[in-house]
């Protein structure tokens, strides 16, 4: 492989051409890939910490029977609380963040195609957090579950301003996630290396393209779903109420008609970490890529075909009946494909059995465990006794935690390095899988169990009795288990951030471009563009060439002759390059745009339209602004 080697003059244009602006307007005004990208991820793990919390107090309500550490309404609090947190300010952010940072490195680029767009969504994801946990400070926290059920959260059972917190929270985190996934849908279809065909990608891009496809289909009926039982609830609308014409099930279908596919929109930047993760420690390129990409295609795909999975006992037909569980029983297959590929690839190498590579084993083990426990519920007799109960519980935690938070714990262990320019600390890093491994199976597994022997879900209490004690004690103490283990990796996490290890442009032998740029990466990226002529262009015997033609294009790329951010905009299947695209290199527009928002919301809360109305204006005025104002892209 030939690398470039240019003067220092280029370098010291090519820094002062992409660096942010000192100082707070620079740090308001930023708007590189890899900052915002870091604000998303240490924001998405500080709500992961506050849901962590959340799930600790009710698990130890739960660790005794007939406990009162906590009281009925705010066991439903904590219990709304932590499930929104977990899946809306976690999950989805946190594979979008990754994918923020990495894949413009991954695909040769140097940003991402929309950084306002990027910067902006990072602004009303926090400021949706912070306005859905604001309802602790009033004494009206949500308690209506993170599904937000009506009639149970309507005007009639919910006249308080508790659930106008979270259906005005939760829409601003979903209008954050669908413009990430505009950016990095483009990002991946028109942003990749010359050469870079579609089909030599790697796997997570194709991973988070149906991530991304996933999410503009899947959100926005929730924000509609949203917009009606908030109209319902201020204006005096009946969309939810069976007594004026409405349908209370409607909820249910578009909240899961969002919900199913989003099970696969928080899984798949996981499978597609694996699937990065596995050929680098097994030191053997991955089993059937073909099989791979096209079972993503078909798991979001079929996606999209089994919402009614969560409502096998609201009274549907039995012919729908059969055909979502059908369709349900489908599902595990493309999943199956890639865990067999991954299995495979660890055959055929010489595994390296590295932190990054446990949690990948681990991942591969509880998922199989909870896909085993989803093909069970997908039958309609078997759901309609489990339905409800803890052994629900159990499943969708084994898919959900193993689909994300084992592969998150491998990506931050496999990245860190890249990120800091230091590894992470391998004794430390091993304890803390173990303890994270063990944690998990001990806290969830028992709750099978505790849901086959009758306990419903949501109970804030049992009596004695019932015999639901021993396991849910076992649950408990697993939980503490857990919590060490995740709080030994963010210790190694701080500590070796400053401390650890230096590790080199590529510590761990990768096969991708993040690994050819240093670490941790300039503001630039590349210093040129790579050409890209196969899967795993660091293993490639051919050389790598990092020009493409013209060449006016790369020298202007190289050291440009006016201190602009350029990129390539290459063609969808071949990557071919067809124009140099000018970035804006920064922008207040994308924080006054959410301020604006976030106006329009507290005055729709507070029932003060004058006030909604002027961020309404205040927002339409700063689109307008934003379109028309070209004088931070020179």
């Amino acid at each position: 492989m030939t690398t470039l080697q240019d003067p220092p003059a280029t370098e010291d244009r090519l820094a002062a051409t992409w660096a942010t602006q000192p100082g707070a307007a620079g740090w308001f005004t930023a708007l590189n890939h890899k900052q915002v990208a870091q604000r998303f991820l240490v924001t998405a793990f500080v709500f992961f910490g506050l849901g962590g919390i959340q799930s600790v107090l009710m698990r130890w309500q739960l660790g005794s029977a007939e406990s009162t550490f906590l009281d009925a309404q705010t066991y439903n609090e904590l219990f709304t609380m932590h499930g929104t947190t977990m899946m809306f300010l976690f999950a989805v952010p946190v594979g979008e963040a990754f994918a923020m940072y990495f894949l413009p490195l991954m695909l040769g680029t140097r940003d991402l195609p929309f950084p306002r767009l990027t910067a902006f969504g990072w602004y009303i994801y926090v400021l949706g957090g912070i306005f859905l946990y604001s309802s602790f400070l009033f004494g009206q926290v949500p308690d209506g579950g993170w599904f937000a059920y009506t009639p149970l959260t309507g005007p009639e059972y919910s006249p308080s301003s508790s659930i106008d917190f979270w259906l005005l929270g939760v829409t601003f985190v979903e209008i954050a996630t669908i413009a990430g996934a505009i950016e990095l849908v483009v990002l991946i279809l028109r942003y990749r290396a010359p050469g870079m065909k579609i089909s030599q990608m790697p796997l997570l891009a194709w991973n988070v393209l149906v991530t991304g496809i996933a999410v503009i289909f899947a959100f926005p009926p929730l924000v509609v779903a949203s917009v009606l039982l908030e109209l319902d609830r201020k204006v005096g609308t009946h969309f939810y109420d069976p007594a004026a014409g409405g349908e209370s099930l409607l909820w249910q279908h578009l909240f899961w008609f969002f919900g199913h596919p989003e099970v696969y929109i928080i899984l798949l930047p996981g499978l597609g970490i694996v699937s990065t993760i596995v050929p680098v420690f097994a030191r053997s390129r991955i089993v059937g890529y073909s099989l791979i990409a096209v079972s993503t295609v078909a798991i979001g795909i079929l996606s999209f075909g089994v919402w009614v999975h969560h409502m096998f006992t609201t009274g549907i037909p039995q012919l729908g009946l059969a055909f979502f569980s059908v369709a349900s029983l489908f599902i595990p297959i493309p999943s199956a494909i890639q865990i067999s590929a991954w299995i495979a690839t660890i055959w055929q190498g010489r595994a390296v059995w590295k932190t990054p590579m446990m949690y990948v084993v681990g991942f591969i083990v509880i998922f199989v465990l909870g896909g085993v426990t989803g093909v069970m519920v997908a039958s309609v007799p078997f759901d309609t006794q489990a339905h409800d109960s803890y052994f629900v519980v159990a499943h969708f935690h084994y898919v959900l935690i193993g689909g994300i938070l084992f592969p998150v714990l491998a990506a931050v262990h496999f990245w860190m390095p890249k990120i800091t320019g230091r590894l992470l600390d391998e004794r430390l890093g091993t304890i803390g899988f173990w303890l994270t491994f063990i944690g998990f199976n001990v806290t969830f597994f028992p709750l099978h169990i505790t849901g086959l022997q009758g306990m419903p879900r949501r109970l804030y209490t049992y009596a004695e009795s019932t015999g639901w004690e021993l396991t849910q004690s076992i649950a408990t103490w697993g939980t503490v288990v857990l919590t060490l283990g995740l709080l030994m990796t963010l210790g190694n996490v701080v500590h070796s951030a400053r401390y650890g290890e230096r590790a080199g442009d590529d510590p761990w032998g990768g096969e991708t471009l993040d690994w050819y740029a240093t670490s941790p990466p300039p503001a630039y990226n590349f210093r040129g563009i790579p050409e890209v002529a196969s899967r795993s262009p660091l293993w490639d015997t051919r050389p790598f060439r990092p020009r493409y033609d013209p060449a006016t294009w790369q020298d202007e790329l190289r050291e440009p002759r006016a201190p602009v951010r350029q990129v390539v905009l290459t063609s969808v299947l071949d990557a071919a390059p067809e124009e140099l695209v000018t970035l804006p290199q920064k922008s207040w527009w994308p924080l006054v745009m959410a301020v604006a928002l976030t106006v329009a919301l507290i005055g729709t809360m507070i029932d003060v339209y004058p006030l909604a109305l002027t961020g309404v204006l205040a927002a339409v005025v700063t689109g307008v602004a934003w379109i028309w104002d070209r004088q931070d892209q020179r």
